[in-house]
């Protein structure tokens, strides 16, 4: 089959789950015959993903987060109204997305969270079925319990991820664990999609705290947790395209720009790992057995860090406290269930693809049988 990906380019964890994802469907005879990237104004297209993709690229633009003045959170007012001014710009993303599904001949879509995918499904009904994947698509869920702060925000994203896939024949949703499937909101419960490169890493436990942090405001606090324990070596990845490749600030902290190669290597050597709660990294840092730090930038994000807490993968903070992930380490004991139902995701994933297109195909050939 021929399929199309519309990814959010907002941090990594979309952009890693489309290079495994193309990855395996290329192992199995489809073809992915193009790759649409929404991204924003302020963010850049990572190098590793322009480099591990083999389908072409092209560019949308597409709503995203922006941060506080601090450049730490997300502002989410700010964000809607800089979305509502770029309302046209996103309207002709949505006929450009129309036009490549028509002209590059997709028998199946692929949508990893871009809201304008759903729309464009919303508003132009394009023939291809539509499947979507996500950790959000786990919020949906019957069972799933969400963080019982911040219930105005969580039900702000709940209905941004139903945006994101309205049209969808399938919802894939990504889970830290097994849990039966929800039909009434087209879910399958599937596996972390992790890269090749995860699986090759042979994990030590190093002397240094590995991190990345979704926005660079967060260095302001890493830097004064240094100050006061300089004996203690930190490597932290950041999305801060201004800097150089690596900024060493002295012989015991560096901060490096996102290689996600580079990336991988550290975290299989790191004693513990702090992070902006991005549920692909934290799922990484799981199967490699690390302990986590998860500073949630936004409240998709706390949700992804309550989630991993509830089968003891990392504690929450809110400033990167590392004495709390020092702590924490001491006790931590990795969870070889977890690593299990991740090894099982190729064979999971790829049979939700191929059913959902064996299924309107059958259904394309019935009605050819009733016309004639």
């Amino acid at each position: 089959m021929r399929v199309l990906f519309v990814v959010q380019g907002e941090g990594r964890g979309h952009l890693t789950q489309a290079i495994s994802l193309e990855k395996l469907l290329r192992e199995n005879g489809h073809e992915v015959v193009e790759v649409l990237v929404g991204k924003s104004e302020s963010r850049r297209l990572p190098g590793f993903f322009i480099r591990s993709i083999q389908a072409p690229i092209k560019h949308v633009v597409s709503p995203n987060f922006l941060p506080t003045r601090a450049n730490r959170r997300a502002n989410l007012s700010r964000s809607v109204m800089y979305s509502l001014l770029k309302l046209p710009e996103y309207y002709e993303s949505m006929c450009y997305i129309n036009r490549r599904i028509r002209e590059t001949g997709a028998d199946l879509v692929i949508n990893f969270y871009e809201l304008l995918t759903g729309l464009t499904y919303f508003f132009f009904r394009p023939a291809p079925p539509l499947i979507c994947i996500g950790h959000q698509y786990l919020f949906l869920h019957k069972d799933f319990r969400m963080p019982k702060k911040n219930r105005c925000a969580s039900f702000l994203m709940n209905m941004f991820t139903r945006l994101t896939s309205l049209g969808a024949s399938r919802r894939l949703a990504l889970s830290f664990r097994a849990m039966k499937d929800d039909e009434k909101h087209r879910l399958s419960i599937i596996p972390p999609l992790l890269r090749q490169e995860v699986f090759e890493q042979e994990p030590t436990s190093g002397e240094y705290i590995h991190g990345y942090m979704v926005n660079s405001g967060f260095s302001e606090y890493v830097s004064r947790w240094h100050k006061e324990h300089p004996e203690v070596p930190l490597r932290f990845f950041w999305d801060h395209w201004e800097e150089e490749p690596i900024r060493k600030i002295d012989d015991t902290l560096w901060f490096y720009q996102l290689d996600d190669h580079e990336f991988l290597r550290q975290m299989a050597g790191c004693k513990a790992y702090a992070s902006t709660a991005g549920f692909e990294s934290i799922c990484e840092a799981m199967y490699l057995g690390k302990p986590i730090l998860m500073v949630p930038a936004h409240i998709e994000q706390e949700c992804n860090a309550y989630d991993a807490t509830l089968g003891g993968g990392g504690i929450i903070d809110e400033g990167f406290n590392l004495d709390k992930l020092l702590a924490f380490a001491e006790t931590f004991r990795p969870d070889p269930v977890f690593c299990t139902w991740v090894r099982s995701s190729r064979y999971i994933i790829l049979n939700e693809m191929e059913k959902y297109v064996a299924h309107d195909s059958m259904q394309e050939m019935y009605m050819v049988e009733e016309y004639v």
